[in-house]
């Protein structure tokens, strides 16, 4: 039976700690860092840039969670922004805040 417990409490721990992720932590889990970084391009553009091109437009939010969702080709060049369409709303609003507030 303790054995049992100890699953249980550690998978809840790792439930709990998933469910009050940071935006950072989850564009790590996204591998969103391995194309974009803070303040440099990499692959695609620095998150600052991102937040400088986008600053005060409305709708800009909206625009760049599309964008995430169903992915993107274009915007910033020739190379591909890969979609992700299994975030959730939640994370996906989260990630899309943290980026305009770069």
């Amino acid at each position: 039976m303790k054995l049992t417990f100890a699953a249980l409490s550690l998978a809840a721990s790792a439930f709990t700690g998933l469910a009050h992720a940071g935006p950072v932590d989850i564009a790590k889990a996204n591998k969103c860092f391995s194309c974009h970084s803070l303040d440099k391009k990499i692959i695609g553009p620095s998150y600052q840039d991102i937040a400088q091109k986008y600053a005060g437009q409305a709708g800009a939010d909206i625009k760049l969670a599309d964008r995430m969702r169903k992915g993107a080709v274009g915007v910033w060049g020739s190379a591909p922004m890969p979609a992700y369409p299994d975030i959730s709303d939640t994370d996906l609003k989260a990630v899309v805040k943290w980026v305009l507030s770069q």
